[in-house]
C-alpha cells in the first residue's frame, strides 16, 4: 500500500466509527447527509435515512431523530448521499417530484408509493418553491397552451369591470379566466358550484347551479356533500389559490 491508499483506509474506518459524547442522542454523519449516529448507553449505531430523506440536525441538543424530505433540510457539508432508488413517478423512493407530462400534476412519494396531487385550475407546480403557481410564472410551462386560446378583452373595453375582469369559459361551466393586466389566467369554482356571468361585462361569481341557465346538471348524480367533506379534510384548494406540497414524516433503517 502507498501512503494515499492508507489515508483512504483510515478515512473509511473514521466515517464508520463514532465516540459518544453522551449516553443518549442522535447525531450527524461527518460526510453523508442522509446517515447519523444514533447513541444508546454510550454504544453508537449508524442509521441511514429512508432514500430520498436527509438526517435533520437542527437540534442543539441532539436528542431529535428526524430525517425529512432532502430539500428540507440543511446539509452543508455532508454532501454524500445513497444512491437513488426509484419507482414509477419516484425519482427516489421519498419526496415530491414533478410529474413528467404534465405541469399542473406533482407526486409525493413515501417508500416509492406515489400519491397524485394536482394543482388547481390556472396553476402549475414549481419546481425549486415546491408549490402550485401561476402557470405563466413556472419556467418549465411557461410554452403550454395556460389559457386554451383565451384573450382579454382590449384595456378600457370593461369600464365597469374594475381593476380585473371575469369571464366564462367556453366549455367548462365550473371554470372561468380572471384578465389582469391583459393576462388570462384560469380559475375554477368550488366544488359544488359553477361561474355565473354577472349584470356587468367582464364580471361573475361562483353560484349553486340551479342558479345557472344551462349548468344546472353540470354535477349529474354526484354526491356533493360527501365530496366537499372529502376535499375539506384534505385540505384541497379549489379557488386557485397557491398549495403547498406535503410534509415528510420520519423513516429511517
Amino acid at each position: 500500500f502507498n501512503i494515499i491508499s492508507l489515508i483512504l483506509i483510515f478515512l473509511a474506518v473514521a466515517q464508520d466509527t463514532f465516540k459518544c459524547p453522551d449516553d443518549f442522542g442522535f447525531y450527524p454523519h461527518t460526510v453523508s447527509c442522509d446517515k447519523y449516529w444514533k447513541c444508546d448507553n454510550n454504544v453508537s449505531e449508524l442509521k441511514t435515512c429512508g432514500n430520498g430523506l436527509a438526517f435533520d440536525s437542527s437540534d442543539p441538543k441532539y436528542l431529535t431523530e428526524n430525517c425529512d424530505y432532502l430539500h428540507n433540510v440543511e446539509c452543508g457539508e455532508r454532501e454524500q448521499l445513497e444512491p437513488p432508488i426509484s419507482t414509477p413517478h419516484c425519482s427516489r423512493l421519498y419526496g415530491i417530484f414533478p410529474d413528467e407530462n404534465k405541469c399542473d400534476v406533482f407526486w409525493n412519494c413515501w417508500n416509492g408509493e406515489p400519491s397524485r396531487y394536482q394543482c388547481s385550475p390556472g396553476l402549475a407546480y414549481d419546481r425549486e418553491a415546491r408549490v402550485c403557481m401561476w402557470a405563466d410564472q413556472v419556467p418549465e410551462c411557461k410554452n403550454e397552451e395556460v389559457a386554451n386560446g383565451f384573450s382579454c378583452p382590449a384595456a378600457g373595453e370593461l369600464a365597469n369591470a374594475g381593476s380585473f375582469s371575469r369571464h366564462a369559459h367556453p366549455e367548462d361551466c365550473r371554470k372561468y379566466y380572471i384578465c389582469l393586466e391583459g393576462v388570462a389566467r384560469e380559475y375554477g369554482c368550488p366544488i359544488g358550484t359553477v361561474f355565473k356571468i354577472g349584470d356587468g361585462e367582464g364580471t361573475g361569481n361562483c353560484e349553486d347551479p340551479e342558479d345557472v341557465p344551462g349548468c344546472e346538471d353540470y354535477y349529474g348524480d354526484l354526491d356533493l356533500k360527501s365530496i366537499r367533506k372529502s376535499e375539506l379534510l384534505a385540505g384541497l384548494n379549489t379557488e386557485g389559490r397557491t398549495k403547498s406540497a406535503p410534509k415528510a414524516k420520519a423513516a429511517s433503517s
